[in-house]
């Protein structure tokens, strides 16, 4: 088997690395929010909000092998992912954890518009799975299976599992090992031409 290009490695990598590292700090995620727990539930969503946006990354780099409009799809998608995404982390996470912490009321609340932000986020985020599956499996033909069975089943489980131990963390991780497998056969856009500097 001959070794992958840098620009190969470099691309299975990235889309790989935010489900990993999600996953990983899942492991930590408290079960419930409770006075015991509010420390380490507000911490762990405070770190979360710079990695959650990166979940879009992956869907964009591979998509836009295929092209400027599929990238732009993707990115839209992927924007809608984030932003509302970040807004559970937020308000969910960090601002219920610091309103448990004040011994504050008002959990319940955050809880309920974290859920509403959520629901948007994650939909977005599968139809972005399906949407850049598909163009990978159009352009790598069956190489591309297990990565799309991959994606699209973590993208479905992650619509209700958050990051919670276990579930959440297995489709964290299921959705790193399928992107990586994605990027792994999507065939690569050339890079254009260098343009020799005028003499």
């Amino acid at each position: 088997m001959s070794t992958w290009p840098r620009s190969r490695r470099s691309l299975v990598l990235a889309v790989a690395l935010p489900g990993l590292l999600i996953g990983t700090i899942g492991i930590f995620h408290p079960a419930h929010l409770t006075d015991s727990s509010a420390q380490q539930w507000l911490d762990l969503h405070v770190v979360l909000l710079p990695l959650f946006p990166l979940m879009a990354l992956g869907p964009w780099l591979l998509a836009r092998q295929a092209g400027a409009v599929a990238g732009w799809a993707a990115l839209v998608l992927g924007y809608v992912f984030a932003m509302f995404y970040t807004g559970l982390d937020l308000v969910a996470g960090a601002a219920a954890g610091a309103l448990t912490l004040a011994g504050s009321a008002g959990v319940n609340t955050m809880y309920g518009l974290g859920n509403d932000l959520a629901e948007v986020g994650v939909w977005a985020h599968l139809a972005a799975a399906v949407f850049v599956s598909g163009l990978v499996g159009a352009r790598a033909g069956g190489r591309a299976l297990p990565g799309m069975l991959l994606v699209i089943a973590a993208s479905v489980s992650f619509l209700d599992s958050h990051i919670y131990w276990p579930g959440g963390v297995v489709t964290m991780y299921a959705l790193a090992l399928g992107w990586a497998a994605l990027a792994a056969v999507v065939p690569l856009r050339e890079s254009p031409p260098a343009r020799a500097d005028a003499a």
